[in-house]
């Protein structure tokens, strides 16, 4: 429970109601008040307002010791001033205080006892305090005895920085962490994946200094056990692949991996719905129900929901707990992964449907993380735009890239993991020519990873990229298995294989003046 001396070191002072762990129930009901509808397989429908998408340009971290000497600061990790904090702090705090409700939700990131953090939400919003308690791992009544919380988020959505250009942000917007105080404020926007993706910052920066992997990626395992990872950004099929009705959901997006194996940070799963259909995900398509949570998404008068309608956004979303997934990994962990397999939606269609990389091969495409943002995930993006992330999640990380990547090359080589790039974007052509990779096709790949056959097949090798892709595999077509025979017009093919070989390049020059552990250039396209 919460006393009135946690509320005063929250600094929260005469509030009306306090909602403390509300149930799902209770938060519907709010939910219900506030104006929302209830869709016909009984998910609630709510709007996130003018922002459908994560706002990166208005994150920020304070600028102070110890934690600004591991910080990889730039434009995505941006500094700010503890006086600024201070007073944005000041701001969301006495607005939450005297708002009509305040929802606090504790919850559990991590499902490892050794690596997990307790995190307190405070919003003013019921579907928010909905979103975590489906997002986040929900602690029996025991657990909550005595909670005492490792790191707290404010989330005062309705609060905007008018002094912004004074403070010299950019824009009313903040999404502010500090680390020493443990302790994050949110203003200005309302999508909730804020606070997921928030806590998924601090988790990487916690977990590498001690010495475990913290992933952005999706999980699951075999009767045998056998452990799979799925690493990729929002859109290349995380979520989708990893819901395999052959095999047990670890967890869709957010991982760690310790001595004892994988463990999934979160206890809910946070899927894309834009042109969901429940013959192609009915994994997915079936968690859509009571205690889901959909975000906006369009319906008719009778709730029935269109799922293929991008007219508020093409990021629309659901929300729910994991064990709306029939075949979850009830215990949340697994152990060592036996394959890796990165997602790339390659936007030029120039990445072959699946390929095996080399120890070195997979150093170097887990540090480009080449992929394509897909339309809505971010403010501005408006449609598919070729994008290096390292570590295919760098918008979510503290410390450098090759941090997190000398961790992944150590365990990969300890542990004989497989490591495949599978590219789930296009083929025949680039984006606007050819067309998206069959969702059956990528799941033949899938599949053959998964039960061993592809090491089977007979190997062909990429010029210039030198990708080891299989010559045939059960469910492809052969001429879709090699790109340069997919594409009609060959010279525009090596054209825009030749532009994609440039970028990775160009890219890859980042990493060249540090530690000579990471030159692993050698491993990606060479132009003569």
């Amino acid at each position: 429970m919460i006393t009135q001396d946690d509320l005063k070191k929250l600094g929260l002072e005469g509030v009306k109601n306090l909602h403390y762990n509300s149930d799902y129930q209770f938060l519907r009901e709010q939910e219900l008040k506030e104006g929302y509808k209830i869709a016909d397989n009984g998910a609630v429908m709510v709007d996130t307002g003018i922002f459908t998408g994560r706002s990166p340009k208005d994150k920020y971290f304070v600028d102070q010791p110890p934690s600004n000497q591991h910080i990889a600061w730039g434009d995505i990790n941006q500094p700010i001033s503890k006086e600024v904090f201070d007073e944005l702090y000041k701001k969301a705090v006495s607005h939450l205080s005297h708002g009509e409700n305040i929802y606090i939700q504790d919850l559990f990131c991590g499902a490892s006892e050794a690596s997990k953090k307790r995190v307190r939400f405070v919003t003013e919003i019921a579907w928010q305090a909905h979103f975590v308690k489906n997002m986040f791992i929900r602690p029996t009544e025991e657990e909550l005895e005595g909670f005492e919380p490792d790191f707290t988020i404010y989330n005062a959505c309705r609060v905007v920085d008018d002094e912004w250009k004074k403070h010299g942000l950019n824009s009313e917007v903040f999404v502010v962490f500090n680390i020493e105080e443990k302790v994050a404020i949110i203003g200005g926007t309302w999508y909730g994946g804020e606070m997921k993706k928030g806590i998924f910052s601090m988790m990487n920066y916690w977990l590498p200094l001690e010495g475990k992997l913290s992933m952005h990626c999706s999980a699951n395992v075999g009767d045998k056990g056998d452990v799979a990872l799925f690493f990729g950004l929002s859109g290349t099929g995380k979520t989708t692949l990893s819901a395999d009705p052959k095999r047990h959901l670890i967890g869709d997006d957010e991982h760690g991996w310790d001595d004892e194996g994988v463990f999934n940070f979160e206890g809910g799963c946070y899927a894309k719905t834009i042109g969901l259909k429940e013959e192609n995900e009915p994994e997915i398509y079936g968690a859509i129900k009571e205690n889901a949570l959909l975000e906006n998404v369009v319906a008719d008068e009778n709730g029935v929901v269109d799922y293929d309608d991008s007219s508020k956004t093409e990021n629309t979303r659901v929300s729910y707990p994991i064990y709306h997934i029939k075949n979850h990994e009830k215990s949340l962990r697994g152990g060592h992964p036996k394959n890796i397999i990165f997602l790339s939606a390659d936007a030029f269609g120039v990445l072959p449907p699946v390929s095996k990389l080399t120890k070195e091969q997979a150093m170097y495409y887990f540090l480009s993380g080449y992929t394509a943002k897909v339309a809505g995930t971010e403010r501005g993006i408006t449609e598919p735009v070729a994008t290096f992330s390292a570590c295919f999640g760098e918008a979510f990380l503290p410390l450098h890239p090759t941090v997190y990547a000398k961790l992944l090359g150590e365990k990969i080589e300890k542990h004989n993991v497989n490591v495949y790039l599978v590219n789930t974007g296009w083929t025949g052509g680039a984006y606007g020519v050819g067309k998206r990779m069959s969702l059956k096709a990528t799941r033949a790949c899938i599949d053959a990873i998964m039960d061993g056959s592809i090491l089977e097949s007979e190997f062909d090798t990429t010029d210039l990229f030198g990708l080891h892709f299989p010559k045939t595999l059960k469910g492809v077509d052969s001429n879709v298995l090699n790109p340069r025979i997919a594409w009609k017009d060959q010279d525009a093919y090596f054209a825009t294989r030749e532009k994609l070989a440039k970028m990775f390049i160009e890219n890859f020059k980042r990493y060249e003046q540090e530690d000579s552990e990471f030159d692993y250039s050698l491993a990606g396209p060479q132009l003569s």
